[in-house]
């Protein structure tokens, strides 16, 4: 199948043939980013700008490689130095970077649909980079692209994700994600940090560490977003880490050869053990490269590849 759509707003609303289309195309890129020249002139003459509202390392970074490997042009507009600190709305600034000829706009923002509004705002495609604690859909594509990966597949597998699964939009794009290819998902953490009604997005939700990680193939670790909280939401981060933190004894009741993932960043101690995170069934490490390889897909489809285009 070509791809149809304008924007990647959320995973929400993809199909599985979506997914699959994404994954698969960003397999040769993956390819691209072994090899000692890492470039091709797949997008040249391309633009694409970030445009980050809230402090991002991991995925700037990784959209700013993935559109040098596919030789765009790449520009990074840091708002704390930009017209937004005068007022500037983001409608404004959106039309202002598109009408200097960008054809991709990624966009950070710490509300909540954002990505949506200025989809319906500009004519360059739109990619959610993580709006609030809504959606991060690139982050899901790539988890989702080292477990097929390293499983050989998605249908049919037990991915276990614990921590604050409230504030965490990792999570949800995980959740839909996951669930549309076929996998089951569990959740697991303190209970005020469960969103209400999740199991209506097909998720289960497991009372205890020992449950969510029984048998499963994959075991998801996220951080407690202190950020995005109020406080009182759990006693404390040594209770923390007694109760939802993994282990290698908690590890042991996955099953064997299950894999460690963290979306990042990591809080060593808390969440995960550092002999865990850095242990062989950890692919942290690869779910960086695979940003990449997803990104580089993403940017291809949007900017034209997946439609014929040259």
């Amino acid at each position: 199948m070509n791809w149809t759509r304008k924007d990647l707003l959320g995973l929400e609303d993809l199909s599985p043939e979506e997914i699959k289309l994404i994954l698969d195309t960003a397999v040769p890129m993956k390819e691209i980013i072994g090899r000692p020249i890492k470039k091709v002139p797949t997008l040249r003459g391309r633009t694409v700008v970030t445009l980050f509202y809230e402090p991002s390392t991991r995925t700037r970074t990784s959209f700013e490689l993935a559109a040098k490997y596919l030789s765009a042009d790449s520009v990074n507009i840091a708002t704390s130095t930009s017209s937004v600190v005068k007022g500037e709305s983001l409608k404004d600034t959106a039309r202002t970077i598109t009408a200097m000829g960008a054809d991709v706009v990624i966009l950070r923002h710490s509300m909540a649909g954002a990505p949506h509004l200025l989809a319906r705002t500009v004519r360059a495609a739109v990619i959610n980079a993580g709006d609030g604690a809504h959606e991060h859909p690139t982050q899901a594509l790539l988890d989702m692209f080292t477990v097929r990966e390293k499983m050989g597949g998605l249908a049919g597998l037990t991915v276990a994700m614990v921590g604050d699964i409230l504030h965490s939009r990792v999570a949800r794009s995980n959740i839909w994600g996951f669930t549309r290819m076929g996998a089951t998902v569990r959740l697991c953490g303190p209970a005020t940090m469960i969103p209400p009604q999740v199991e209506a997005m097909g998720a289960q939700v497991c009372a205890t560490m020992e449950e969510a990680l029984a048998g499963a193939d994959v075991v998801m670790m996220l951080r407690i977003q202190l950020e995005r909280q109020q406080q009182g939401l759990f006693p404390g981060v040594r209770e923390y880490a007694r109760l939802f933190g993994l282990n290698r004894e908690r590890l042991a009741l996955a099953r064997p050869g299950a894999l460690v993932m963290h979306p990042g960043p990591m809080n060593r101690g808390v969440e995960i053990a550092p002999e865990v995170a850095d242990g062989v069934q950890s692919v942290i490490n690869e779910q960086v490269t695979s940003g990449v390889a997803v990104r580089m897909a993403l940017l291809y489809l949007l900017a034209g590849g997946g439609k014929g285009q040259e």
